[in-house]
């Protein structure tokens, strides 16, 4: 789960200082500074405190909001090493859109963004993207205790539809989705639906000691010779959907908000860009015991160490 670092901004404070970061730059420049670096800022290049502040010659603040290094001489701004270096799109707008997508249980489109800030659809969908490359989490915990499985078919229905997975495999996009109980989620790509596939993505992403629980898919067969804490399974062909505290009711949870959020807010997503939306929707589910702006917050410093070039994000309009 991503955690929030130690601070001392109270959630009123933050709830008080996001509107007003996200129409006006200069403040916007001052919230981003004081979430990155808090009372102490330091270079991005050396990482030598001994900075200031470059003014205009009449004592103001340039508006450009650069630093300087007495240490390594180099300006920088606080975009410098994070998701949106050497992105002309105004700071403001930066803070808006970290703050719909992370408070949106659904998500947000671009057209929103487009919407409500005035930037083109490319700029606010490259923005986006770029906000949920942040949001992937780096080196995750595996899921531990009783773990639920399951998979969802993403994309458009094929022609000639009949309701096999097999079938559903070829057309569309696979997602195997893993869920501790009470804790996390962690939603990977196959690329099918059998025994090798599944068992190989689980193995990476659960502890041998969980207890591992399934619908009665043929592809999960013999994860009890896996997992310590052995394999339950629900047969929903039968109408059984729980057994005692045996269920997959908190994946299948997860999924229908996936659902309802490809579907309702972005409409389609295709397999080449899915990977980034997994992310921003793993993202909410295993923050959402935080308020919406320490989840904000928790985004915001997400984007820092991480790059995301216009080539790398593939966006295609």
């Amino acid at each position: 789960m991503t955690k929030v670092q130690n601070t001392s901004t109270k959630d009123d404070e933050v709830i008080a200082a996001i509107p007003m970061a996200c129409s006006d730059e200069s403040a916007a420049a001052e919230f981003l500074e004081k979430q990155r670096w808090g009372e102490h800022p330091a270079c991005p290049h050396c990482g030598d405190l001994d900075v200031y502040k470059m003014k205009s010659l009449t004592g103001e603040r340039q508006t450009n909001y650069r630093w300087r290094c007495h240490g390594c001489k180099q300006q920088f701004t606080v975009r410098v090493g994070t998701v949106f270096e050497e992105s002309r799109i105004p700071l403001r707008h930066w803070c808006y859109a970290f703050w719909r997508a992370s408070t949106s249980k659904k998500g947000v489109s671009a057209l929103e963004i487009k919407r409500q800030t005035g930037l083109s659809y490319k700029s606010s969908l490259f923005l986006l993207n770029r906000i949920r490359f942040a949001m992937q989490e780096t080196a995750p915990e595996m899921l531990a205790g009783d773990v639920e499985v399951d998979e969802v078919f993403i994309g458009g229905a094929p022609r000639h539809y009949n309701n096999s997975r097999k079938t559903k495999a070829r057309r569309k996009s696979i997602v195997v989705g893993m869920v501790q109980r009470g804790g996390d989620v962690r939603p990977k790509i196959v690329a099918d639906v059998t025994g090798a596939s599944l068992k190989a993505v689980i193995r990476e992403n659960v502890e041998r000691s969980s207890r591992v629980m399934t619908d009665e898919w043929s592809g999960y067969r013999g994860l009890h010779k896996e997992f310590e804490g052995g394999h339950e399974t629900v047969r929903h062909s039968t109408h059984e959907y729980a057994r005692g505290d045996v269920h997959t009711n908190s994946i299948e949870g997860f999924f229908g908000m996936l659902r309802r959020g490809l579907d309702g807010i972005y409409h389609s997503v295709s397999h080449e860009h899915l990977h980034r939306y997994l992310a921003e929707f793993q993202f909410r589910h295993n923050n959402r015991f935080l308020s919406d702006g320490q989840r904000t917050l928790a985004a915001i410093r997400s984007a820092n160490h991480k790059r995301l070039t216009y080539k790398d994000c593939k966006v295609s309009i």
